[in-house]
Parts: C-alpha cells; sequence; structure tokens
C-alpha cells in the first residue's frame, strides 16, 4: 500500500492508504480528526471544509494522493495554533454571537469564514456582505444571520 505524507495541524503525518482515498476519510479515519464533518460527500454541504495551505477547501473532495509532503491541512483542532491561543478569535466570536445550535456544520463553517477574511485581508479590504454572501456552507439549522455577525466580530478579532 502506498504511503502518504503530509502536514496535519502542524506535524508531519505518514499514512498507509490508496492515492484515491478521499482526504475527509483519511483525516476521520485513519488519524481520528473528526471536526471536518461528513455531510454530502460531493463538495456541496461543504461540513469538511478546513484549510490546505492557508486557503479553504473540501476534504471529501480530494484525493489523498493529490496532496505533497510538503502540504499543509489545516482542521479546526489546528486552528487556535494557528494565532497561539487556546480559541482562534472566529471561534470566540462564534461563541459569543452565540451561533451554534446542532453544531455539526459550525467548524466547516468557522474554517470557511476564516479563509475568507485571509483572502480579503490579502486583496487589502475589509469583510463585506457580497463576501460573506459567498460562504455557502449549509447550515440545517438556519443560523446564517448569527453566523454573518460572527464573521464580521471574528475579522475583527483577526490580526
Amino acid at each position: 500500500m502506498p504511503k502518504q505524507t503530509f502536514i496535519l495541524n502542524g506535524k508531519p503525518v505518514t499514512v498507509n492508504v490508496k492515492d484515491d482515498v478521499r482526504v475527509l476519510w483519511v483525516l476521520r479515519d485513519l488519524l481520528g480528526v473528526t471536526g471536518p464533518k461528513y455531510g454530502c460527500g460531493i463538495n456541496v454541504c461543504k461540513a469538511c471544509t478546513s484549510h490546505i495551505n492557508g486557503k479553504a477547501f473540501n476534504p471529501c473532495s480530494v484525493r489523498v494522493g493529490d496532496l505533497g509532503r510538503d502540504d499543509e491541512v489545516t482542521t479546526i483542532e489546528g486552528l487556535p495554533d494557528t494565532v497561539g491561543e487556546d480559541l482562534h478569535p472566529m471561534q470566540e466570536a462564534w461563541i459569543d454571537r452565540d451561533v451554534p445550535q446542532c453544531g455539526y456544520c459550525q467548524p466547516g463553517q468557522i474554517m470557511a469564514a476564516v479563509a475568507l477574511v485571509k483572502k480579503v485581508r490579502r486583496e487589502g479590504r475589509e469583510i463585506r456582505d457580497a463576501d460573506l454572501d459567498t460562504i455557502r456552507n449549509i447550515c440545517r439549522c438556519g443560523t446564517y444571520t448569527r453566523i454573518r455577525e460572527a464573521v464580521v466580530q471574528g475579522a475583527r478579532g483577526m490580526a
């Protein structure tokens, strides 16, 4: 069986698995990282949203064989380490705004929000309503208004 090596939440990992296994299953089933949730498996619900090299991606739609040994995958579990705190400012905003109900989609929502804020900052601007409209993660509980408020608050807290 081929060996797959990449960086997960700041640490190199190696797993023995075929190239065509989706990263989501490697994370959840082989590495025990359960923050990225399985929702649809076809890149629609985005419950599994994580980061690869700092940008949002959906591990359900990426083969582990497509990752290189220097690719950095960050899940919700590793997000606080990116700021050296117990919680990332976006996670704090989620708590402050009382966003979660069932909580299933929240890790993916938070990861999408952080990636979006970083993207608009690279463009030299602040987050706008039109940017918030681009977050396509599905929330079955319908907390979209609080999600939007939390993204704006979290963006203010991000350095």
